[in-house]
């Protein structure tokens, strides 16, 4: 544990990783702000000190996640025409689902002061999944181009129904339900697989 007084290095990103390893391995209800200062071996008030409480801490913690997938789709364009336009997607969509995404979506869902921090913040343009949508939309676009995927495949109607499955599985899901990424991978493949008509 730091000592008092000496700042910690990105104090942050190891609150963040302490609270996902805790919902991955206790679940969401075992998520306290002294759980998370505890597994990251910080001191108790460090929390509240970078965070306007716990609300706020899981409203960071859900946005903080949603921009990394974003800037992972963001950089699908830069990889058009390598590996397989399945893989290249099911990297992005199934990032939401890692690091206790699902608990998490339902712990900010059932804290209504972080899910409105969420909210505001998405409406003041922080990345979200409007963010990953389009930069998915972009990607098949550049995919179409290359004549990898069919011409028949519309980029903007595939990446909603990637992005809306994804937000639904999320928002539905439960712990203890079934793995959701195997159904977003079959979909992926029907989508960007269809036939020429």
């Amino acid at each position: 544990m730091a000592p008092r007084g000496v700042a910690t290095p990105d104090v942050r990103e190891r609150l963040f990783a302490a609270a996902e390893r805790i919902v991955e391995r206790d679940g969401p209800g075992a998520l306290t702000s002294r759980a998370v200062t505890t597994e990251a071996g910080c001191a108790k008030g460090l929390l509240h000190a970078h965070f306007a409480g716990f609300d706020g801490f899981v409203a960071e913690l859900c946005l903080d996640r949603f921009a990394k997938t974003a800037t992972k789709a963001r950089a699908l364009s830069g990889i058009a025409g390598q590996g397989t336009v399945e893989r290249n997607l099911n990297t992005v969509a199934l990032a939401l689902f890692d690091s206790g995404g699902l608990a998490l979506s339902g712990l900010a869902m059932t804290r209504p002061a972080a899910t409105l921090a969420i909210r505001e913040a998405l409406e003041r343009g922080a990345p979200g999944f409007t963010a990953i949508e389009e930069a998915i939309a972009d990607y098949l676009e550049a995919e179409r181009d290359l004549g990898r995927v069919a011409r028949t495949v519309d980029p903007p109607s595939v990446a909603l129904a990637v992005v809306g499955t994804v937000h639904h599985l999320l928002m539905t899901g439960r712990p203890g339900a079934a793995d959701p990424r195997p159904l977003v991978t079959r979909l992926i493949a029907t989508l960007v697989n269809a036939p020429a008509s």
